[in-house]
């Protein structure tokens, strides 16, 4: 797995689902640089049964996302086709429709392997072909880049594990918090409460006061 934090997220352009049905090409998240923040997150596979619970989680809160100043990006190695169609059905049949941020198709697996997210075993032949030996789809891998591109924070769970929507609105609080006032975020903290000035007299001031 490669650490991404405090590194610029690497680059790509594929296809993408938009708006709930709409295929575009040469998808990138270069266009949110110097504009937005991103929220990246990968999930395994279409048509499966954890994934539509945190697509629905993301799209029910993205407002908040949005009025944070951060997009929402999603991915997979399904085609952008399998997209379309798991897009076009209800969420009452196991379906995403209503899911309005974009879907990236990873079908090369090439941005789950930059990402270090891509799981199954797979090597290089001696003719430096990609072989695999098991199943190429993507972890549960969430990353989220500040407004130049750079990974300042970075999770990643195993298939059975689903993400928590509220703890990566959380982490943007944070950060943008940090960006705003200088200060550091100790555990737990929240969107409002006392944070800490990044000094040894800061720090103990707010233990002596918490």
């Amino acid at each position: 797995m490669s650490v991404l934090v405090g590194k610029k997220a690497p680059s790509f352009s594929a296809q993408a689902v938009v708006n709930g049905g709409e295929v575009v090409n040469n998808f990138t998240l270069d266009q949110y640089v110097g504009e937005k923040y991103v929220l990246f997150f990968f999930y395994p596979k279409d048509f499966t049964f954890v994934c539509p619970t945190e697509l629905h989680a993301f799209q029910d809160k993205l407002d908040a996302f949005k009025a944070k100043g951060c997009e929402v990006v999603a991915c997979s190695t399904d085609t952008e086709e399998s997209h379309w169609g798991w897009l076009q059905m209800p969420k009452a049949e196991g379906g995403i429709k209503g899911i309005t941020y974009p879907i990236v198709a990873d079908t090369t697996k090439t941005i789950s392997i930059n990402y270090g997210v891509l799981s199954g075993d797979y090597g290089y032949t001696e003719d430096n072909e990609l072989a695999a030996s098991g199943p190429m789809i993507a972890y549960r891998g969430l990353f989220l880049m500040d407004k130049e591109g750079v990974v300042r924070h970075q999770l990643v769970n195993d298939f059975p594990l689903g993400r928590n929507v509220d703890e990566a609105l959380r982490m943007l609080d944070a950060l943008i918090h940090h960006e705003e006032h200088g200060e550091v975020c100790p555990a737990n903290w929240v969107a409002g409460e006392t944070a800490m000035e990044e000094s040894h007299s800061g720090v103990a001031d707010y233990l002596s006061n918490n």
